[in-house]
């Protein structure tokens, strides 16, 4: 859920020293949502990660390591994830611009076996450059959407400890699900091989 407290306003890279500062054993849900909690990312700082595709959002690895990875995801208003979870990691979000809105599912019933499974809508939210989110472990599965009505860009930076490479995908008409893997559209501000993006 959102968090709101005093606030700093940070660059990027001070906000991954900060995370890079936190003990393993202290890398903790609530202890990672302070240190997100506290700053207000200086959206000049993202400006090496921002990048943006009209077909669909785009993923930028800022750092990583084996206890975690700092990604910015580029919106283009009206883009929107799939409905997914996130293997049982923890996640932890923030806004430097715009606002996004998560919408959380509870899972009702799913088949391992069948790769069937019901979803039930739950709690709708905003984030924006005050009011970051940690996603809530009884309630994992979301989706993110930069709504039309926003009309503007957004770019959201999501820490997740562990990293993973693959995610859970849930078609809610279908009821099924399936693995999907994860890539990046850029590493350390480069593009990868073979992805298209335009850079702010």
């Amino acid at each position: 859920m959102p968090q709101a407290q005093a606030l700093t306003t940070r660059s990027i890279r001070e906000l991954v020293d900060g995370l890079c500062a936190i003990p393993v054993a202290a890398f903790t849900r609530d202890q990672v949502l302070r240190e997100f909690g506290r700053t207000v990312l200086d959206p000049d700082s993202m400006r090496p990660f921002m990048f943006f595709r009209r077909s669909h959002y785009t993923r930028n690895l800022i750092h990583r390591n084996e206890l975690f990875e700092v990604v910015a995801i580029g919106w283009e208003a009206g883009q929107a994830s799939a409905i997914h979870n996130h293997r049982g990691q923890e996640c932890w979000m923030g806004v430097p611009v715009g606002r996004l809105e998560i919408r959380n599912y509870r899972l009702a019933a799913q088949d391992p076996v069948t790769r069937t499974c019901r979803l039930e809508p739950s709690i709708r939210y905003l984030i924006d450059p005050r009011h970051p989110a940690a996603v809530d472990p009884a309630e994992p599965i979301h989706s993110v959407h930069n709504l039309a009505e926003f009309g503007a860009r957004a770019v959201s930076v999501h820490v997740y400890s562990l990293p993973f490479d693959s995610c859970e995908v849930y078609q809610i008409e279908q009821g099924r699900y399936h693995d999907v893997p994860l890539g990046y559209t850029t590493r350390f501000g480069v593009l990868c091989p073979g992805e298209q993006a335009e850079a702010v």
